[in-house]
């Protein structure tokens, strides 16, 4: 059998498909889906329990879906775009096929915005040729400019500690990270995964 590949903008999917991440229309307006749960109550059909938030003004929702019910996926056009620089609340990226520029709030982003840096590539999620999400990087490298100093006798491993990173972001560390010190973060939320391969 030969497959044919039909480019389509919306898909009517079952409520249960519903997976993190995908986006679909809801309410005269664009939702991603941020969590997902199954539940099977003893009486009455499955569900699929799924938190949205919008992608206009972040806005959150917890909606109920019947398996039986038909919901409108929207399939992005995802497409890398480099970080240029910040303009009061709007940040300008730049395509990286195309060169072209685009301006978008900084409040599409949120907190994850502080962790944006020069040259940084992130995808940007287009719908009806307009912006309607970023997708930052699963991981970025910044320098540590304070934190407490080492306890001696302290294990490495036992206990964190706060540390400013050099985007004012407070982050939890190791006891063995120093002020100088190159981590590894997770923007989503802010979390410490390693010291950087120097």
């Amino acid at each position: 059998k030969s497959l044919i590949f039909i480019e389509v903008d919306n898909l009517k999917v079952n409520g249960n498909t519903i997976k993190p991440g995908n986006v679909i229309e809801h309410k005269n307006g664009l939702w991603v889906a941020v969590k997902t749960s199954h539940v099977k109550p003893g009486k009455g059909g499955a569900f699929a329990q799924i938190e949205l938030r919008n992608l206009k003004d972040g806005t959150k929702l917890n909606e109920r879906f019947r398996s039986s019910e038909n919901i409108e996926r929207v399939i992005l056009e995802e497409v890398p775009h480099v970080f240029l620089y910040k303009d009061e609340n709007n940040l300008v990226f730049m395509n990286n096929n195309t060169f072209d520029q685009i301006n978008i709030d900084e409040n599409m982003i949120g907190e994850q915005s502080s962790f944006l840096q020069d040259g940084m590539t992130v995808m940007i999620n287009i719908y009806n040729e307009e912006p309607v999400s970023v997708n930052m990087p699963d991981s970025c490298v910044l320098e540590v400019i304070e934190t407490e100093a080492v306890i001696k006798g302290q294990t490495a491993s036992s206990s964190f500690k706060p540390a400013i990173l050099n985007n004012n972001v407070k982050v939890m560390v190791p006891g063995h990270i120093e002020v100088g010190s190159k981590i590894v973060v997770k923007p989503s939320d802010s979390s410490y995964i390693e010291k950087a391969k120097t």
